[in-house]
Parts: structure tokens; sequence; C-alpha cells
């Protein structure tokens, strides 16, 4: 399986985003990607997309995004443009509690992406004509400032995908009829571990904030994520971890403990198993 990554688009570790038009003539290969997800926008024409086992038509007005999770690919492409939002999944932390649990955010960023991982019913709204218009105008001033790179462009292009994401979650706030409620209690779990896998938690903690047990947290999400609730907590710890690694000189001992881990080798130890090496060779590598 071919993987994609993030930094073969940009190179710029501060800021891990990126946004382009693109068009595509011919097939695309099956492809997952590592580490980012991407929203994206069919503004043009229409294809058949492939995601893991199943096929999906879309075309002008079809917004969705892929996880790092699914296998997808297009296919039969016809006059078919897109803009692809590549972004880590860390960036929609800043993301405000009146926007997180509305059932248009929760729908289109966080349970759709893993819900169709598994499930070939997962939804793809449509916006119409005069919305897409109004996204056509968004695209362009955020493509202009990374294009240009002005001093403050960073900040520019992180407002307008804010907006970005409230305008799409309002608007799919009104197509999205139900959603299970074993999902929002899972979306609702996922959130509360990305705002807080940096501190103390435990698995009755992350149950309790959901209003459910330790044993229906544990099922649904090996039924929908493929791993236990702790799993992915960790690894968004040394997901952290492999930036602090990276980007700066602290002691690894610090770093586990920033990361959340209360005990250094059980950090080397996790860290190693994950990514085949340990923390001082990774940073060494990098």
């Amino acid at each position: 399986m071919n993987s994609v990554y993030l930094d073969w688009f940009t190179k710029d570790e501060q800021f891990p985003f990126f946004i382009q038009y693109g068009g595509h003539d011919d097939n695309t290969f099956l492809h997952q990607h590592s580490g980012f997800s991407e929203l994206v926008i069919v503004l043009n024409g229409h294809a058949t997309h492939i995601v893991n086992d199943d096929t999906h038509f879309i075309k002008k007005g079809n917004v969705f995004v892929i996880s790092g999770e699914s296998v997808h690919a297009y296919r039969d492409p016809h006059e078919f443009k897109i803009c692809n939002i590549m972004y880590k999944p860390e960036i929609l932390r800043a993301i405000g509690q009146d926007l997180r649990i509305s059932s248009g955010y929760q729908a289109l960023f966080e349970i759709e992406p893993f819900y169709r991982n598994y499930h070939s019913d997962a939804a793809t709204p449509r916006l119409c004509i005069p919305n897409l218009e109004h996204i056509f105008s968004v695209i362009s001033i955020m493509i202009e400032e990374f294009t240009n790179k002005l001093k403050g462009y960073q900040s520019m292009i992180l407002s307008q995908f804010m907006g970005l994401v409230v305008y799409l979650s309002r608007h799919y706030g009104s197509q999205v009829t139900s959603i299970p409620n074993n999902l929002m209690h899972l979306a609702n779990t996922i959130s509360y571990i990305e705002d807080h896998y940096l501190e103390s938690i435990t698995l009755e903690n992350i149950a309790n904030h959901s209003n459910i047990s330790v044993r229906y947290l544990n099922r649904i999400f090996q039924a929908y994520y493929r791993t236990t609730p702790m799993s992915y907590l960790i690894r968004l710890r040394l997901d952290r971890a492999c930036t602090l690694l990276k980007q700066t000189r602290l002691p690894i001992t610090d770093i586990s403990y920033q990361c959340g881990f209360n005990d250094s080798n059980y950090f080397t130890r996790q860290f190693s198993k994950v990514y085949k090496q340990s923390p001082k060779a990774y940073r060494d590598d990098h």
C-alpha cells in the first residue's frame, strides 16, 4: 500500500498545512495518508471515489474529509477539479466547544472520516452553487496567502481555515438528520482525548466524560477505530514527542513528561514499539 506524507507537499514543520487546486485527468493510485487529514472540496466535474472497498460517485459541490486510516483513489475523472486542504488533525483543537458539540462539525470532521473506514453508507454532503461560490472566495484567499507568504500569512490562513470549518459545519448541521448515539459518544470521546491527551487522564475519566461505561467505551472504539482508547491516547502523545524530538534539544526525560508519560522508561518502550527505534535514534535521524 502506498503511503503519502505531508512533508511531500510542505517541509515547514512549524506550519504543517498545505492547500492547492488539484486537477486529475487520469486515475490516481490507491494511497493512504500518513499522519495527516485532508479536506476535499470538489470544484468542478465528477469522478468515482474509491474509499477502502467501496465506491462513491462524487461531483461538483461534494465535500469530505479523508483521515489517515482510509485508503482512497479517484477513477474515471471528467473535468475533475478539487481543492485539497491538508493538515495535521491537531490543528482542529483550536475549535471552540460551542462548535465542537454541533452535529454539523461532528458529522463532517469527527465522525465521517473514520466511520467511512468501515462502513459504506457514510454520507458525502454537497454544497449548492451559492454556497460553493462563497467557498471559492475563501479558498482563493487561502491559496493567495499560501503562495505569496507575506508576513502574517500563517495567521491569515488559519483564520480563513477556521472560518471555513465553521461555515461547512453550519451548512451540514442542517443536512444531518440523525447520528447514531454510539457515534456521538465516540466523537465526544475523541474530542475529549485530543483536548486532554497531555494531561494525566485515565480510562475512567474518558468514559465518565461521555457518560458511558468503560466496557461500552472500549467496545465502540474497537468497533469503529479498531483500537483501544488508551492506544489512541498513547499515539497522540508519541506524535507530540516526535515533534519535540525534531524541533527541540530538550532531554528525552523532559519530553516524556511533557507528553503525558510519568515514566520515561515506559515512554521509551512505547516509542520504540511504534517507531521501531529509540527516541534518541529518532532524533539523530531527523
